[in-house]
């Protein structure tokens, strides 16, 4: 008896092994920058410097016309919280007049959601890319595949100084009082809940880096971080969320698909056509976007 419990605990852990992930080729990562200028296309193209006072976007989330498309986010995850049942009443009610109505998809927030959305639609599978409604559990596993695969992993953490990002990265922020500067502190702290948010880098330049990411300004909004004349990000402002790991994508930039892994530098949005271009001016004036 002992020796078979000995052997069903042994088998239990075997199986808990995960195989290798897969390589993509360089239609997935094309796939998820057109995905993403799409959508931001769709909310109406808001455009916004990083580190400006925070001001609603005009036809934001509660819009009633905006339902389906956080809808469509949340579909992506396997469990939603219950945000999907909690505003499909909230959209009842608005379309009804009444008051309650004026809170749809206010809570819980999209933007994991919405990160997930991209990529499931791009044809990452859940094996290279687990979705969810918290950024900490798709982090994770990025991290765990990145210490265990690392020759197949799609995507590897950096330390924001360590790397300057490129079109396809995820740019990840910490938006706790106590935020972790560095992707080697989550590694330790893995499991645990920390409010996060991360940005899906589309353009990138000297002294700029644009991204586009969900609930930023109540809207799918791109917005446009400072960068040092390299392309490195630069620390925000105090009060701001702090970066503390850019994820390099590898998605088609690996064998077979390419000789070797791709190096840190400044790049822009390659074949991807997008609404604007890489030197997108700010009005002048033009109302900010904090990380949400």
């Amino acid at each position: 008896m002992r020796t078979l419990v000995l052997l069903l605990l042994l088998g239990a852990c075997t199986a808990a092994v995960p195989a290798p992930p897969l390589v993509y080729p360089p239609a997935a990562r094309e796939r998820m920058l057109r995905i993403a200028l799409a959508e931001w296309a769709e909310w109406g193209a808001v455009v916004a410097p990083a580190d400006a006072s925070p001001q609603p976007a005009a036809g934001a989330e509660s819009d009633p016309a905006n339902f389906p498309r956080v809808l469509a986010y949340w579909r992506a995850v396997p469990e939603d919280e219950g945000a999907v049942a909690r505003n499909r009443d909230l959209y009842a009610a608005a379309l009804a007049g009444r008051a309650k109505g004026a809170a749809l998809w206010q809570e819980p927030f999209w933007s994991a959601a919405f990160i997930s959305y991209v990529m499931r639609a791009a044809g990452v599978d859940t094996r290279e890319f687990p979705p969810s409604a918290s950024h900490v559990h798709y982090l994770d596993a990025l991290i765990r595949d990145a210490a265990a695969f690392p020759a197949t992993a799609p995507f590897l953490p950096h330390g924001p100084a360590e790397y300057a990002p490129r079109a396809g990265d995820l740019l990840c922020a910490d938006r706790s009082r106590a935020p972790i500067v560095h992707w080697r502190q989550r590694a330790a702290d893995a499991g645990a809940f920390r409010p996060m948010h991360c940005d899906i880098a589309v353009a990138t330049g000297p002294g700029f880096v644009d991204a586009i990411g969900g609930n930023v300004r109540d809207a799918v909004t791109r917005t446009r971080f400072t960068a040092d004349g390299t392309g490195y990000l630069l620390p925000r402002p105090g009060g701001a969320p702090v970066w503390f790991a850019i994820f390099e994508n590898r998605l088609g930039r690996l064998p077979p698909w390419s000789g070797a892994p791709s190096r840190p530098g400044p790049d822009d949005a390659g074949p991807v056509a997008g609404p604007v271009s890489d030197n997108t001016a700010f009005p002048a004036g033009m109302p900010g976007s904090p990380l949400s």
